[in-house]
């Protein structure tokens, strides 16, 4: 019995490490060739490709900056050129913002932020819808998170960002719905990322609280844990889903 994605293609942005390296993988596993696009570290990028490949998989790695038109349009154009279509894309890429009150944050920090969390998302929507329309289908989930359904002081820049996601998702969904394209997006609360995980080591009390208060199921997610969501989103098994930000939170946002 064949795989459930074989012969499909998946672009995922942020794709070198954490929540985005675990949903390159998982796609893979289910058959998917895999492009795999960082803007920084190519090595790791690399590393995620080379990973799939040790498994049996194809990809390929793109460096590419997901805030730049030029680049990410770039980005489409040569995944075509390798595997001639584009059926998923997880579009993960994103930054953290340093944490400030509204009134005290700069408008570099801002635009740093908004740049690659929200412009970014638009961008690669505005290029994948693009190639998915002349195919007849596609789907795409895009990267919000928790903060983007709840506030959260200090962060403003952030929360604005995965907000405006939210919103971009659900715009894009109603104007491609008859057109063959879903578009969701995934919600994670806090995951043991390789950058939480050492965000956490120097503040055990904010672990603490986490997995005693802020997680009802007691602990940290997994970035496989998303990955498994992402995918799904993109499978058939989804197929009258669209529009959705979908919460993988441990039930932080039932209280």
């Amino acid at each position: 019995m064949g795989k459930p994605f074989e012969g499909k293609v998946a672009l995922v942005t942020g794709g070198s490490t954490g929540i985005g390296q675990s949903t390159a993988l998982t796609f893979a596993r289910e058959g998917s060739k895999v492009v795999v696009v960082n803007s920084r570290n190519v090595e790791r990028g690399q590393e995620t490709v080379s990973l799939i490949k040790n498994a049996g998989g194809e990809a390929i790695h793109i460096k590419a900056d997901i805030s730049k038109a030029g680049e990410v349009e770039a980005i489409v154009n040569k995944t075509i050129e390798t595997y001639g279509r584009m059926d998923f894309a997880f579009n993960n890429a994103g930054v953290g913002d340093k944490l400030a009150l509204t009134a005290d944050l700069t408008e570099e920090e801002w635009d740093h932020t908004i740049n690659v969390n929200l412009k970014g998302v638009w961008l690669c929507m505005k290029y994948e819808i693009k190639q998915m329309l002349k195919q007849g289908a596609g789907a795409i989930v895009n990267m919000s998170s928790i903060i983007g359904l709840v506030g959260l002081k200090g962060s403003p820049a952030y929360t604005a960002s995965k907000g405006g996601v939210i919103q971009l998702t659900r715009t894009a969904a109603l104007e491609y719905a008859q057109s063959g394209i879903r578009v969701n997006a995934v919600c994670p609360s806090f995951v043991a990322t390789p950058l939480n995980k050492s965000l956490l080591a120097n503040t055990p009390e904010l672990e603490k609280t986490i997995k005693t208060v802020l997680h009802p199921v007691g602990r940290l997610g997994e970035p496989e844990e998303i990955a498994e969501a992402v995918v799904w989103l993109c499978s058939d098994r989804a197929s009258f889903i669209t529009g959705h930000a979908m919460a993988v939170d441990g039930g932080y946002l039932a209280q």
